[in-house]
């Protein structure tokens, strides 16, 4: 969440750089009244305190005089009921505001470019040239259909729409991207992990996944459980209320998942094909760094990332989100969108984003350094989704009697 201090400190200036992520105006006319609720619950405590603390001295001097302490102990007495109200009042004051801070998204970075969506992104650069063919393209579920890779029909009989089955040799690719996704995070210092993908809904709410999220999210009935989105959510709530020792940071992790996702917010987008499941892969990395480590580990991950797509021979654009674009939780987010030829575009494969201390403050993240406790940053980013990454090499590496070249980086694990 945001710091909380930052309302009280400048709310103009705040809440200025949260309408740059869409903020609401109702949204913001709900942070500044309740803001300046607590500002004046805490004003009131504060007040009553000082003047308490100036009767309390008052009893040694009055027995120094031989004055009698009868009226003035009434009169203390009094005002601590008093102040035990108005304590009351200040935790319900900010246990509302909370409410709302809970729901309203990271201040993007200042320099991150404004803009209202994905057509106002900014490219950085390309990495790798698309590749020419002496025939139409195919789209990725032709190509799935003409080999038998993934079956469609048979994912929505066993479940429902947006749920595939991948056989045969498709089932082996998948297998061995994330085998060649993991070995390849590691050998860039990411310690693997493999973590549940069931996850408690403190979990979420450390991740910025709840409370705004639910409908989005597949739940457990009468369990306090849900599906995990991403790895993300687990990977960083490893250290949910710890405080760790600086001088041990940045811990860097990747992990493989499934992850699960209603799509309620996806509007009928990508119906056909793999693009939008309700069920994927996913390689994950995730770091948790000092303030000073960042921006180094963020560029770092970026980095694998686009890497890892050019050691498949994936060609792709690194791609920064305009904060009309930015997730929720994201201070920044650096977009790689690998291309396939059969939609004769680039498509979303990876986000690398900085979260600064946004989520390490509701998962109380925190790390010690010359006797102090610091909020941690948290970063996470795909590395990569694998069922766009699969489809991503059938469209690139089709050949034109609708075979498909494994790519060499990929020949040791088949």
């Amino acid at each position: 969440m945001i710091d909380v201090k930052l309302l009280q400190k400048n709310f103009d200036e705040t809440a200025t750089a949260l309408m740059r992520k869409k903020v609401s105006a109702e949204t913001i006319a709900e942070l500044k009244s309740a803001n300046e609720t607590l500002k004046t619950a805490k004003l009131a405590y504060e007040t009553l305190q000082a003047k308490q603390n100036e009767l309390s001295k008052l009893f040694g001097q009055y027995k120094k005089e031989g004055k009698s302490t009868d009226e003035l102990k009434i009169e203390v007495d009094a005002n601590k009921a008093t102040l035990n109200d108005l304590l009351d009042v200040q935790r319900s004051a900010e246990e509302a505001l909370d409410a709302i801070i809970m729901r309203v998204p990271n201040i993007p970075d200042a320099d991150v470019p404004d803009g209202a969506d994905e057509n106002d992104n900014i490219e950085i650069r390309k990495v790798l040239t698309p590749p020419t063919f002496t025939f139409t393209p195919k789209e990725h579920w032709e190509l799935a259909d003409q080999n038998g890779w993934i079956d469609f029909e048979r994912g929505v009989k066993l479940a429902k729409s947006r749920f595939s089955v991948v056989g045969g040799m498709g089932a082996r690719l998948e297998r061995a991207l994330i085998n060649f996704m993991l070995d390849f995070n590691r050998e860039r210092g990411f310690e693997e992990f493999s973590v549940p993908m069931l996850v408690n809904r403190r979990a979420l709410e450390g991740t910025g996944q709840l409370p705004k999220f639910e409908e989005d999210l597949f739940k457990v009935e009468e369990e306090e459980l849900y599906l995990i989105p991403t790895a993300e959510v687990p990977l960083t709530n490893l250290y949910q209320d710890e405080i760790l020792n600086g001088a041990e940071l940045p811990i860097k992790m990747t992990g493989y998942t499934s992850c699960f996702r209603k799509e309620a917010g996806s509007g009928g987008r990508d119906v056909r094909g793999m693009i939008r499941q309700h069920q994927f892969h996913k390689v994950e990395l995730v770091s948790i760094t000092r303030a000073d480590q960042s921006d180094a580990v963020f560029e770092e991950m970026v980095t694998c990332a686009s890497d890892l797509l050019a050691a498949l021979g994936l060609p792709h654009r690194l791609v920064t989100l305009c904060t009309g674009d930015l997730g929720f939780g994201a201070a920044r987010t650096v977009d790689l969108e690998v291309w396939l030829p059969g939609q004769n575009t680039y498509r979303e494969i990876s986000s690398v984003s900085n979260t600064r201390d946004f989520q390490a403050r509701r998962a109380k993240i925190r790390y010690k350094e010359e006797g102090k406790n610091i909020l941690a940053h948290t970063l996470n980013g795909s590395s990569l989704a694998v069922g766009r990454t699969m489809i991503a090499i059938m469209e690139n590496f089709q050949q034109e009697d609708g075979s498909i070249t494994i790519p060499v980086a990929l020949q040791k694990y088949l």
